[in-house]
């Protein structure tokens, strides 16, 4: 079953036999024998690439399931007589996300083992369903059956210009008058990209994308005049860039906190999940214009 389900999320042989360290050959005859028992396909095969079909799909939730009942048996074992373990294990789309939050955390709760990750949004869905992870951070908050969310803070997104742009000593500006101009991008963010993207299309025009860079480059550029950038103010202020607000829509960015609905928690992984909510909701200022 866990070479089934690793292949249902990569849906690729080769890169399925790396992650499970065996034989692609192994690997294949073993689906084969699966597909056998059940008297079905459970991929469509193209070629060389493989695509989960429905009955995989419903393989895949079945199998989803049973692992995450062997994931709460192992849990309750491992923390039975109040034995508490205190490794927890999340994943977060920006680092920028527990920024402040993890020194806290552990000032409190010294004896904490957090194991923190940083991947793509859909890695990081993929991950809590696999049970990899206790929890996951992303914008915008994941919208799935199997996982449970709650939204963090719904930040506020600024204009960031030069200090030399002719824009730049206005309070607020409406976002069609930089229709002309440059844009600089936040490089490996799918969501945030195509959220500040529909932000132009609604303002009347596609941005001119010349960079796709970190926040930390995309800064540099910034202060030497070769663009200009949608950022959340917290990233402005980190960074202390040159925001205005944007005027008419007032934009905003949600970020969510994620958990799979039916998987035990450990008592630390519950204790994070609700500390974290906390922090966001009593520093909720440094979101917000």
């Amino acid at each position: 079953m866990k070479y089934f389900q690793t292949v249902a999320y990569t849906e690729h042989i080769s890169k399925a036999a790396e992650q499970l360290n065996i034989a692609q050959p192994s690997l294949s005859l073993t689906i084969k024998r699966l597909e056998d028992e059940l008297g079905t396909t459970l991929f469509d095969r193209k070629g060389r690439n493989i695509q989960l079909n429905a009955s995989g799909k419903i393989l895949l939730n079945h199998v989803n399931r049973i692992f995450t009942e062997i994931e709460n048996a192992r849990m309750e074992i491992q923390t039975k007589d109040m034995a508490i373990d205190h490794t927890i294990k999340i994943s977060i789309s920006n680092p920028r996300f527990l920024s402040g939050l993890i020194s806290r955390y552990i000032t409190q709760w010294p004896d904490t083992n957090i194991q923190q990750g940083l991947g793509a949004r859909n890695d990081i869905l993929a991950s809590l369903k696999k049970g990899d992870i206790d929890l996951g951070i992303a914008g915008p908050p994941m919208a799935d059956d199997e996982i449970e969310s709650c939204v963090l803070i719904n930040e506020d997104i600024v204009l960031v210009l030069p200090f030399t742009h002719k824009f730049a000593t206005k309070s607020e500006i409406s976002l069609s008058k930089v229709a002309d101009e440059s844009f600089i991008a936040l490089a490996n963010n799918e969501e945030y990209s195509f959220f500040t993207t529909e932000l132009c299309k609604k303002a009347g025009f596609t941005p001119k994308i010349i960079f796709e860079v970190d926040s930390h480059l995309l800064a540099e550029i910034i202060k030497v005049n070769q663009g200009i950038a949608l950022l959340p103010i917290s990233v402005c202020r980190t960074l202390d860039l040159n925001y205005v607000r944007i005027a008419d829509i007032n934009p905003t960015y949600p970020v969510g906190l994620s958990w799979v609905k039916d998987r035990y928690l450990s008592s630390s992984a519950r204790n994070f999940r609700d500390f974290i909510i906390a922090y966001f909701n009593d520093y909720s200022a440094l979101y917000k214009v």
